[in-house]
């Protein structure tokens, strides 16, 4: 299961509303006890993404920097990365010393660079710096990350098209759970003992008697795959025809609605200055209308232009978010959201129960669970 809390969600500059580009998404394990759930050490999390104010951002929630396990940026453009350094620099002053893996293009590895020369910054833990333009060259190869010995996850990277080289981050969780038949081990007259333990972590045994006992008859495996799309800039959505397949979720940008979108680009079609510009963006009816034609269960928009207000209402004549909404609502009827700073969702991919090739699937689900701001 994923959580995701998106810290920002307006394109270019800040409003007063929203913060630019930044979304966490901690990687929750619904096998362990509610207690163990709750506890901070056990919700590793990633953050996709860091715009200016980040860090100030996160002040908002429990989220903890010591926790942070990875950093995926799409692009170089500053409302997706100019928080990274001030970030980094207050997880260095928290005390944190356990190595940070940060996925990105090479320009901001030199971007780091140029901050940490220039400023005296110093790191006392470890980065690990996988530059995108490796891995798109590596044919597509994935990054695998243990989180424990129950939860691991991938990240795919597919290339976007926008005015510089612009990336989406495919993430999947799986988490395996051993759960032991006890009942049938009672039946087979076997007694509770260390032995149990032993089929449950997938040993055959030979008991006293002689009787050798194969793992595979009485546990089950328990597995829950969640896997998401977050893009970042994009201005053709069909790049992801492949990389959404199997998906639960996918989080787009939808910076504008179509008609905007093309006065945009009939304007800077007559003016010298910016004669053949393209903001290189998604509308809102391009994101909805992919999303209905791949047939996707859920989909969260995000990245909205500082013209639309914060409001939702149909009936102003004040550019607000119902425009943007009404659009997509238009050409897709599945799960819909518009991101808010602030708000929460909870992704539970499908359950897989495995058993000597057996298996069953349920359909993937995506709660809303409000903002955080709302909660104690």
């Amino acid at each position: 299961m994923l959580q995701l809390t998106f810290l920002g969600t307006s394109a270019g500059v800040p409003t007063k509303q929203r913060n630019v580009t930044a979304l966490a998404i901690e990687c929750l394990n619904p096998y362990l006890s509610s207690q163990n759930q709750s506890r901070k050490k056990s919700r590793p999390w990633l953050l996709i993404d860091c715009g200016e104010g980040t860090q100030q951002q996160l002040l908002q929630t429990k989220l903890s920097l010591h926790q942070l396990t990875v950093i995926c940026i799409t692009h170089v453009h500053g409302d997706h990365c100019y928080g990274l350094p001030g970030l980094l620099a207050s997880a260095a002053m928290s005390g944190r010393t356990a190595p940070l893996t940060i996925i990105a293009p090479k320009a901001i590895h030199d971007f780091l660079d140029a901050v940490k020369s220039t400023t005296e910054l110093h790191f006392p833990f470890a980065i690990d710096f996988i530059a995108i333009e490796e891995v798109l060259s590596d044919n597509g190869a994935k990054i695998s990350l243990v989180l424990d010995n129950q939860q691991q996850f991938e990240i795919d990277i597919t290339k976007l098209s926008h005015r510089v080289a612009s990336h989406a981050f495919g993430v999947t969780q799986t988490i395996h759970q051993r759960v032991l038949n006890t009942d049938k081990l009672k039946a087979a007259g076997i007694p509770a003992s260390p032995l149990w333990g032993q089929l449950q972590q997938g040993h055959d045994v030979t008991l006293e008697d002689g009787r050798q006992l194969a793992s595979a008859d009485y546990v089950h495996n328990h597995q829950r795959r969640t896997r998401i799309v977050v893009a970042g800039d994009n201005d053709s959505p069909e790049l992801l025809s492949t990389s959404i397949k199997n998906t639960d979720l996918l989080v787009h940008e939808a910076t504008y609605t179509n008609a905007v979108k093309a006065r945009i680009l009939a304007k800077n079609s007559g003016n010298m200055g910016n004669a053949g510009f393209d903001p290189m963006h998604s509308s809102a009816q391009q994101v909805a209308q992919f999303a209905k034609d791949s047939g996707l269960q859920h989909l969260i928009l995000t990245h909205f232009s500082a013209r639309y207000q914060n409001f939702d209402n149909p009936n102003s004549t004040t550019a607000n978010m119902s425009h943007i909404r009404l659009e997509a609502q238009r050409y897709y009827q599945n799960q819909l959201w518009l991101a808010e700073d602030f708000a929460q969702y909870t992704v539970e991919g499908e359950p897989i129960t495995t058993n000597k090739g057996s298996e069953h699937t349920a359909k993937s689900s995506v709660q809303y669970l409000g903002s955080v701001l709302d909660r104690d």
